[in-house]
């Protein structure tokens, strides 16, 4: 893709696409049942998404992701952060 693309993206979310990668490098290589990578990743996309985790929601999100143990997408958190 080409720069001005990227550049767009970071005008409109205020997110440097650098951030955007390396979460969805971090989401891509993590592993879902280890509660403590399951943390770190919900930490990032709240700080991403200038949202505030209460530790309750993080406690329930990191609950349901591990008893899955299956991958979890950017859009799944978020979708999951909407219900605050």
């Amino acid at each position: 893709m080409n720069d001005s693309f990227f550049r767009k993206i970071e005008s409109k979310t205020g997110v440097p696409m650098e951030e955007v990668f390396a979460l969805a490098n971090a989401i891509q290589y993590a592993d879902f049942s280890d509660e403590r990578q399951v943390r770190k990743i919900i930490r990032k996309v709240g700080k991403l998404a200038k949202k505030d985790v209460p530790q309750q929601m993080e406690d329930e999100l990191v609950r349901s992701i591990v008893s899955d143990g299956k991958s979890v997408n950017i859009q799944d958190i978020q979708n999951m952060l909407g219900r605050q």
